[in-house]
């Protein structure tokens, strides 16, 4: 999932009660009804290089469904920024669209707002059945033992992506496969203005998806078994040290990337800025920023040593977008007959490949054209060694707060301020604090 939070969700919700807008398409009725059999409103997420990329890769599939069914889809693309704070309003308000593209890590959060259809069996029959889905992919929908929140749409992992030729030019034979590994190709790739690897240090979730692999790493996983917040375990804390001393020990990362928060990252790895780039499925946006497939290499995330695996050898979050319909929605059959548009074998294939992704739905993922060596890696990754992050209905909360409190620290790094283990458990002490209370 791409996407930022600029503001702690405590606040955001105060500020839904307090007022609420309409957003959409949705009906106020209290639930879906079929009153707009002829048109439906669709919140997609900023998944390409830009808005109008989106726009372009979408709106040629919406006319097919236009065409197919006579239901005409007014799209929207809402950026990662303003995404999260759009639905909970619209769940609040219950005036939203009547599908929305959903961050597969908010599952369970937006599933407590009650603001979504629940997609038991009766209603996953409609569009083909739970079983044209991968596992993995059904893991990130909502909260175990009950109906997901959502359907799964594009599947990603994190990869290392590294410069061919800033290696050869290194002296590095091969791509890292450990942290202590990636910290030395880093430190050679450090010169001349070059850097070993570009974050987006302003980005909480991108915060949040590295921090969280690093803690499963540690043997940490920032929640007890019983759901309850755990940031300041030390096998947490160690993990977001780690993460923020590869700008403020390590010096692998430019301090201006302190204030990253929109991609900047994939552009400088693009550009050859920097030799490295830790990205969920970044094959599509390289390619539309010019840079040619024959440039790069990719390879699994590193671990802290041996390999990729189960366990303390994650080296992901289950990455990926899940397709949900508003529970207001004003045309209950027009919705769910989009979702099984776009979770189609056909449109899976068209859509996956034009993100670069890896399709949910089994058949399409099963494709030759899903057989690269960079989908390869992917494929590998999801299967046997990602993890979804924690399917609570806090979720959304622990991504803004930790993920607000890394950056806050790559602040310090990047100000030169000390990053220590006490100031690194300060911060997520005041993270946890502003946790809800039950």
């Amino acid at each position: 999932m791409r996407s930022i939070r600029a503001a702690a969700t405590g606040a955001v919700m105060l500020s839904l009660a307090l007022a609420a807008s309409a957003c959409g398409g949705g009906s106020s009725t209290g639930g879906g009804s079929n009153d707009s059999p002829k048109e439906l409103t669709y919140w997609a997420s900023n998944q390409g290089a830009s808005i109008e990329v989106d726009k372009k890769v979408l709106q040629p599939e919406l006319d097919k469904f236009e065409k197919q069914t006579g239901i005409k889809v007014k799209l929207e693309v809402v950026p990662w920024s303003d995404l999260l704070n759009r639905i909970l309003t619209a769940t609040t308000s219950g005036q939203g669209p009547d599908v929305l593209n959903i961050g597969n890590t908010w599952s369970a959060s937006l599933q407590a707002t009650g603001g979504l259809l629940p997609w038991d069996d009766e209603q996953f029959e409609k569009i083909g059945g739970k079983d044209r889905f991968v596992d993995s992919a059904l893991g990130s929908t909502g909260a175990e033992g009950q109906p997901p929140a959502a359907v799964p749409l594009y599947s990603m992992a994190y990869a290392l992506y590294y410069n061919k030729q800033m290696f050869a030019d290194a002296g590095i034979d091969a791509p890292p496969a450990t942290w202590d590994e990636f910290v030395a190709a880093g430190k050679k790739l450090s010169k001349d203005g070059k850097w070993g690897i570009a974050m987006e240090g302003s980005n909480p979730s991108e915060n949040v998806h590295h921090a969280y692999v690093f803690a499963k790493q540690h043997g940490a996983d920032f929640f007890t078994a019983d759901g309850k917040p755990d940031f300041t375990d030390d096998g947490a804390v160690a993990a977001v040290k780690q993460y923020v001393d590869l700008m403020a020990k390590d010096k692998i990362i430019a301090p201006g990337n302190a204030e990253y928060a929109q991609n900047q990252s994939v552009s400088d790895f693009a550009k050859g800025r920097t030799g490295m780039l830790l990205w969920q499925s970044a094959s599509a946006n390289l390619k539309s920023q010019g840079m040619s497939e024959d440039a790069y290499g990719i390879a699994p995330v590193p671990v802290q040593s041996g390999t990729p695996g189960a366990g303390k050898q994650v080296n992901s979050m289950v990455a990926g977008i899940n397709l949900a319909v508003f529970k207001n929605t004003d045309n209950l059959d027009g919705a769910t007959e989009f979702v099984k548009f776009m979770t189609s074998d056909a449109e899976q294939k068209i859509l996956n490949t034009a993100y670069s992704s890896i399709p949910p739905v089994k058949a399409a993922q099963a494709d030759p054209a899903f057989n690269t060596p960079a989908n390869a890696v992917l494929k590998d990754t999801l299967a046997k060694s990602a993890v979804a992050l924690p399917q609570v209905p806090d979720e959304s909360q622990f991504e803004t707060a930790v993920g607000t409190a890394v950056k806050d620290l790559f602040a310090d790094a990047a100000a030169g301020r000390p990053v220590t283990t006490d100031s690194v458990k300060a911060a997520l002490t005041k993270a946890q604090q502003q946790m809800p209370t039950k």
